[in-house]
């Protein structure tokens, strides 16, 4: 029997180095070897008598041959191989059933049978109460990115080698229980603390990650042209309406000066005879300058609203609170409040804004339509009086007997 297992152990050898795919990193030979020495580990611990540990040893060394056709079935597989090559070197019939349902007994999920099966099984899991489970198991985890196109997190991998182990795992021998199970122990704490240091590090990067995309769409997002586009256009608004006040208070000027001139040149050389005919140029003149004193007067008058507004206007978004007109006889309190309800609701806020900007440019509407109505009263007051002032100094009465002649 010494004889045959030489031989098992040379032809699996070849076999496994030169048949089976080298992406498979974990069932390869290194991984063979290790179960055939947990087998003679737990043969030699259990005190197993030579012709049921030679069966074992023969199984240990045939059990993952058949993953030269791939994973699916591979146990089958390795006992079609097994019985080919034994069944060329005279073994019982017996026997060689024994060593096929050995192979058998490690499929994952089986439930060993006998002594037998429970000692292949566990030196099939030998690695699990190990000081290289680490090590074994990354070399599982890159066998199965390899040979099924997938990837695995380190997340993923920890919960599931964390689940094999504590709730499918369990040693079946006695020996593998006593001198294995405080190892296994000892890798699932390591397990447990990588995969409590790994959670804070993705909860760190999702984290991360938000804060970098809240930031990213803060910086893309269209808020910040908004509120540009607001203050650009209320700060235009509002240098045009300080332009427009300008303008009449330019035209209201002249005005009171043009009247103050009428009023202590004119009008006081009136009540003479020989300056009657000037008393019609005259009034022209001050009508019109009236007129455009009035008209610069309206263009630049305030129009201040009511003043008040209660919660109900608020909560219906009836109020635009950024104009002055709408609260200033509201108590600090209900102002602050508003201010408050507008600040929570970004489509009051913009709404409000939208208002403002709204009734300023209605504002500035009247103005410029007073303003250019004054400036065409200016105008045509000033020629009328000219005109009006030439026709007088014509038709004076000294004047007339020229004029005839």
């Amino acid at each position: 029997m010494e004889t045959l297992i030489a031989e098992v152990e040379k032809y699996v050898i070849d076999f496994l180095n030169k048949k089976v795919d080298q992406s498979y990193v974990y069932h390869n030979l290194t991984h063979t070897k290790s179960v055939v020495a947990k087998t003679k580990e737990l043969i030699e611990g259990l005190g197993i008598e030579e012709k049921q540990a030679n069966l074992l040893i023969i199984a240990a060394w045939f059990h993952d041959t058949g993953y030269v056709n791939g994973i699916d079935g591979h146990e089958e597989e390795s006992v079609k191989i097994a019985t080919a090559f034994l069944k060329n070197h005279e073994i019982s019939e017996e026997d060689l059933n024994v060593i096929n349902q050995l192979i058998l007994a490690t499929k994952m999920g089986r439930k060993p049978e006998n002594l037998l099966e429970q000692i292949i099984s566990d030196a099939d899991c030998g690695h699990i109460g190990s000081k290289n489970f680490a090590e074994v198991t990354e070399l599982l985890r890159k066998e199965i990115e390899l040979t099924q196109g997938e990837s695995i997190s380190e997340s993923d991998w920890l919960k599931e080698n964390i689940r094999f182990l504590s709730e499918q795992h369990t040693f079946h021998t006695s020996f593998a229980s006593k001198n294995w199970q405080k190892r296994k122990g000892k890798n699932l704490a390591k397990l447990l603390k990588s995969k409590n240091k790994v959670s804070k590090e993705v909860k760190k990067l999702k984290q991360k990650k938000a804060e970098l995309k809240y930031k990213k769409t803060k910086i893309n997002t269209p808020e910040r042209g908004i509120e540009t586009m607001f203050r650009v256009t209320l700060k235009n608004h509002i240098e045009l309406s300080n332009i427009a006040d300008t303008k009449a208070n330019i035209l209201l000027s002249v005005n009171a000066i043009i009247i103050s001139l009428v009023l202590s040149t004119l009008v006081s050389k009136l009540d003479k005879a020989d300056n009657e005919h000037l008393i019609v140029p005259t009034i022209i003149f001050t009508l019109f300058t009236v007129i455009s004193m009035v008209l610069s007067i309206l263009a630049t008058r305030p129009n201040v609203t009511e003043g008040k507004f209660d919660k109900k206007d608020v909560e219906a978004k009836k109020v635009n609170l950024l104009f002055f007109g709408n609260f200033h006889k509201m108590s600090l309190p209900d102002f602050e409040w508003a201010i408050s309800e507008v600040m929570k609701d970004r489509d009051y806020l913009y709404g409000s804004l939208t208002k403002d900007l709204y009734f300023l440019g209605k504002v500035l509407d009247r103005k410029y339509k007073i303003l250019r109505l004054t400036y065409l009263v200016f105008m045509i007051g000033i020629i009328i009086s000219v005109i009006a002032f030439a026709i007088a100094f014509a038709l004076r009465p000294d004047t007339l007997p020229i004029i005839a002649a």
